[in-house]
């Protein structure tokens, strides 16, 4: 249910700076989600169709580009993505990872129509 409350403020975003930037139109908007994040854009995409009606955001395209997982090694600082449920590191075979992405959600980009 968070997802309403993230897609609400996607769209407060996007409309305030298309109102800056002087748009007609909002056409498309581009968000960033990692592969750990609690994030469901099916959720986003079926709350944005909701919300954006009668404003400057109506019919724009939701694009979700997922960024996957990274890990540390931390005995052999080897970085490497995420594939398994429980994955050692390829290198070394250590289960001592740190996450360093994966996690992360964020508005990127709109595109707009003047």
């Amino acid at each position: 249910m968070h997802e309403l409350a993230i897609t609400e403020s996607i769209l407060n975003i996007a409309q305030k700076h298309a109102s800056q930037a002087k748009a007609l139109k909002v056409t498309d908007i581009n968000i960033v989600i990692g592969k750990f994040s609690s994030i469901v854009d099916d959720s986003v995409q079926f709350y944005w169709d909701i919300i954006s009606k009668n404003t400057i955001c109506e019919n724009s395209k939701l694009h979700f580009e997922k960024r996957p997982a990274k890990f540390l090694c931390l005995d052999c600082s080897n970085e490497f993505e995420f594939i398994e449920e429980i994955m050692p590191c390829p290198v070394c075979s250590s289960l001592r990872v740190k996450l360093i992405s994966g996690e992360e959600f964020w508005l990127d980009s709109i595109e707009i129509e003047r």
